[in-house]
């Protein structure tokens, strides 16, 4: 049996999950305290908590297929100011080069209250070859004599012509000197911000380069074979030699691996997702299917780190309650552990006697937080946990299940004190904490146009349902618990990465031949659950042998795979538009379909100011493991051979452009080909979607067939 293993490296624990790797069924888990003050830092935990589970469930080194692990160590070093001087080697010359000097000059790059990056800077000559390697080596030298421990190297619109980045890169490399290219962090212009992302990716490259490398070590030790990968702050892989590279890329992928593992148990199309433990809650958006992402910040500057948009609160589990006159005013953000406080829930309710209600200051500037004193010299916090278990939200066998009877003791002191009985007390309270995370929820359904009706809330993590229940309810919203919440983020790392083959014996292979194969690997690795933006494909051919081989590697897709295997009926995914749409499924008709989607629809009417709007067709792509991969409000399908692709996308566009005053509108447009989504939503003109759709459906068969959905290009679209 071949076995995945995820580990994921968080402040207090780190957990460890093995997974069958043909069926992703979880076989087991294992967890420790996190190793920061070990002298081989978290490196000796992961080593540790991969010996124990392996140990537990009876793993051989040759069982694990795929191992990786997820940490904070780059983010901590951010948040901590645990970074190394760096040093800026600015490549130009004339004008450009003195605009250049000015673009680079970074000052100081805040990070944390009193921390800062404040990099060296030195200029090189890139008129002439022979000028600037005499100067690169000069500047190399005073910068390593100022203190800079780790070097970056930046020049205008490097990414059309790195080569000159490279070169340098490649000196400091030989010298033993850690270094990064501003092309290798971003392949988008804006010299300021690619050399302020290289800025931050090169102060925390010495200490990763140390970390990589003892782990890697430790992993090869073991006597695992299996690359050894880290997780991305994309919800994907990379390995080791990436790290090397661009450490950068690990930054918030604690998070990630949350919802990369969420969403490969529930099955999300516009939802939240929601994964609380003991101090906060970090909320993400799911939008058909996929996650959103954006350019993250480091020190409140932009960077071109493209990383999952999650968004923290301060509610947890163990969120503890702030008092004023005796009252209730909100909850959190300060936890139990930060008080020193035990849970009230998680008592004996023969601990809870003679209860006093007591405020405390965890760090001092605080306001005051509510905790009981009872007179056996027992102190319990009054938390978000013990409210929700009061109220009833909390199911039995769930992680944060308590006891009722101790959090109804502990409480009595609040609600005397408020004048309210204990069950209305902790509902003020859950209603506190769910203004909070209420919040930053309008404010993501607002920025991705998210549709209420059909929005579901997931819950990840140990204090999921402490949290997530009662926020759904106050927010009328439906709400699913994921399965394995307490251990979400190391199944998401466990399952992070795809790879597939294919492998032929063709004589003398064509051009046609190799694209057709690669494109073959392409749909096996997509068709695995690998995101197709991600995939990369490398192609080998043997003369000797006459074998073409294809290998596809990508990061695993951020939308749920049906781990049982089965694939669902026509009318299991009827039954799913059916809820969506909160409509019966005799009102839902399949339009078109092949293996891998079906693609459905349903007339609808909407009131607007009390009246009905005319008729609308709803429309919905949804795959075979029940995934709504497209939603939209009124559009249309249509199924064709992809021989005469164009004429039936030309159909499309004449029935939905818009043309005005202002020019045409063309409408948006996805084709399905097989197990692939093609997105040519967002094209400008007809010319560019006949185009990319040509480039897309070079390799597929002429005689497949094709779906394609068409909507207009307006605002209020979405469904």
């Amino acid at each position: 049996m071949k076995v995945r293993i995820g580990i994921d490296v968080g402040g207090t624990f780190t957990d460890a999950v093995a997974v069958r790797s043909d069926t992703y069924e979880l076989i087991g888990t294992a967890k420790i305290p996190t190793t920061h003050d070990a002298e081989e830092g978290v490196a000796a935990g992961i080593v540790a908590v991969l010996n124990k589970i392996m140990k537990e469930c009876d793993i051989r080194p040759e069982d694990v297929s795929f191992i990786a692990h997820g940490t904070t160590q780059a983010t901590n070093a951010l948040l901590e100011g645990d970074v190394d001087q760096v040093g800026i080697l600015t490549l130009g010359h004339g004008v450009e080069g003195i605009k250049a000097r000015a673009d680079t000059n970074m000052g100081s790059i805040p990070l944390t209250a009193g921390k800062s990056i404040t990099p060296l800077n030195e200029f090189v000559n890139n008129a002439k070859d022979d000028i600037m390697k005499s100067e690169m080596e000069g500047a190399v030298e005073k910068l390593r004599k100022e203190g800079a421990v780790s070097m970056v190297v930046t020049e205008s619109f490097s990414v059309d012509h790195p080569e000159n980045e490279n070169m340098v890169v490649e000196y400091c490399v030989k010298k033993e000197i850690p270094a990064t290219a501003g092309n290798d962090v971003s392949k988008l212009y804006g010299l300021k911000v690619r050399t302020r992302t290289a800025v931050v990716n090169a102060s925390i490259l010495p200490k990763m380069l140390d970390a990589a490398n003892m782990t890697e070590e430790s992993i090869r030790n073991a006597g695992i074979e299996a690359p050894l990968m880290i997780m991305r702050c994309d919800g994907g892989v990379m390995t080791v030699d990436e790290v090397r590279k661009r450490p950068i890329l690990t930054i918030l992928s604690g998070p990630a691996a949350g919802v990369a593992g969420a969403l490969m148990y529930e099955k999300l199309t516009d939802g939240i997702f929601l994964e609380v433990g003991g101090t906060s809650t970090d909320i993400s958006c799911v939008k058909d299917g996929n996650v959103m992402i954006r350019y993250a910040e480091v020190g409140g500057h932009k960077t071109y780190l493209n990383s999952l948009d999650v968004r923290t609160v301060g509610i947890g589990g163990g969120s503890m309650i702030r008092l004023e006159n005796g009252a209730a005013v909100e909850v959190g953000p300060r936890s139990a552990h930060i008080a020193g406080l035990a849970y009230e829930v998680y008592a004996d309710p023969s601990e809870i006697v003679g209860a006093e209600l007591k405020t405390i200051r965890p760090v001092e500037g605080d306001p005051p937080y509510a905790y009981i004193a009872c007179q056996n010299g027992k102190k319990f916090a009054l938390t978000q946990s013990g409210a929700a278990n009061i109220c009833g939200y909390v199911p039995e066998g769930d992680y944060a299940k308590g006891s009722v009877e101790a959090a109804r003791l502990a409480w009595q002191p609040l609600a005397d004190s408020m004048g309210l009985t204990v069950e209305e007390t902790a509902k003020k309270c859950l209603d506190l904490s769910a203004q909070k995370n209420g919040k930053v929820i309008e404010s993501m359904i607002h920025d991705y146009s998210l549709d209420p009706d059909t929005l579901i809330f997931v819950g990840g993590g140990g204090g999921a349902s402490t949290v997530v229940p009662h926020l759904s309810e106050v927010c009328h919203s439906r709400f699913r618990l994921a399965k394995n919440a307490p251990v979400i983020s190391p199944i998401g790392v466990a399952l992070a990465l795809v790879r597939d083959m294919v492998e032929r014996t063709v004589s003398n292979p064509t051009e046609k031949d190799i694209l057709s194969i690669r494109q073959e690997a392409i749909e096996k690795a997509v068709a695995a659950g690998a995101n197709r933006d991600s995939v990369d494909v490398k192609v080998e051919i043997d003369t000797k042998t006459n074998r073409v081989r294809a290998v596809a590697v990508g990061a695993t897709e951020l939308r749920v795979k049906d781990l049982g295997g089965r694939k669902k009926t026509e009318e299991e995914l009827r039954q799913i538009v059916a809820d969506n749409l909160k409509k019966d499924p005799v009102h839902i008709r399949t339009e078109a379909k092949n293996d891998f989607f079906c693609a459905m629809s349903c007339e609808v009417q909407k009131k607007k100011f009390l009246v009905f709007r005319k008729k609308e067709c709803a429309i919905r792509l949804i795959d075979t493991d029940g995934v709504i991969r497209l939603q939209r409000r009124n559009g249309l399908i249509h199924q064709g051979k992809a021989r005469n692709w164009k004429a039936h996308v030309n159909h499309l566009l004449e029935q939905l452009t818009v043309y005005s005053d202002g020019g045409e509108e063309v409408p948006n447009l996805w084709i399905i080909a097989g197990s692939r989504m093609i997105d040519l939503s967002g094209m400008q003109n007809k010319e560019q979607i006949f185009s990319l759709g040509q480039t897309e459906l070079s390799v597929t068969d002429p005689d497949s067939d094709l779906i394609m959905l068409c909507t207009r290009t307006t605002e209020n679209e979405r469904s």
